[in-house]
């Protein structure tokens, strides 16, 4: 018999501040251990919350709606990723059923970063202007590009053409940013307009 997972999971909500973390892979062993597939490489407030809100797969098999709570029993390192095992979660067939499912933590549940670091959730929506005054652009995206991080901006096209927004690239380093003021959600940079 299908295990259900409405029967072995809480139904909820998502937090104000939810941030999706990480999605569930492949199910692990048989003992309802599965794999995680983090978004960040520090997963350190996935590894440490107890409870996962978790909503179905965007794509693929979808074996539950809504939101539900999956509480966590423990995270681990494997190889080059991470596996967890939860108490509602005792066979395989039921890990299965997590399967592409998006986890979500809430916001207020990271640990802070260190001075000088950022959450990339925290950038995004940020105004950028440079030393000049001039607004660049919003944070849509950032891009990790090598050994640096790159913002991606959303700006108006300039006056008397195409309406179309223009996406700019800044370099995220000391030598471009000056400030970063996430509680005001602006950023100054060292940086001219292209247009």
């Amino acid at each position: 018999m299908t295990p259900d997972l409405a029967t072995l999971l809480a139904p909820s909500s998502l937090p104000e501040d939810a941030v999706e973390v990480a999605r569930i892979g492949e199910p692990w062993g048989v003992r309802g251990w599965f794999k995680i597939i983090p978004y960040s490489t520090a997963p350190d407030a996935l590894q440490k919350a107890k409870i996962w809100h978790l909503l179905p797969a965007e794509r693929g098999a979808r074996h539950f709606g809504g939101v539900l709570d999956l509480p966590v029993r423990q995270v681990r390192a494997h190889g080059d990723g991470l596996v967890a095992q939860s108490a509602a979660i005792e066979t395989r067939d039921s890990a299965e059923l997590l399967k592409g499912a998006r986890i979500f933590l809430p916001r207020s549940a990271f640990p802070a970063p260190a001075e000088g670091e950022y959450y990339w959730v925290d950038l995004i929506g940020c105004v950028v202007r440079n030393r000049e005054g001039v607004e660049l652009g919003v944070v849509k995206d950032l891009l990790s590009m090598g050994p640096q991080t790159t913002l991606v901006l959303e700006a108006a096209a300039p006056e008397g053409e195409d309406a179309r927004p223009v996406e700019r690239l800044i370099p995220f380093v000391d030598a471009f940013v000056d400030e970063v003021d996430t509680a005001g959600h602006h950023i100054l940079v060292d940086w001219q307009p292209d247009y």
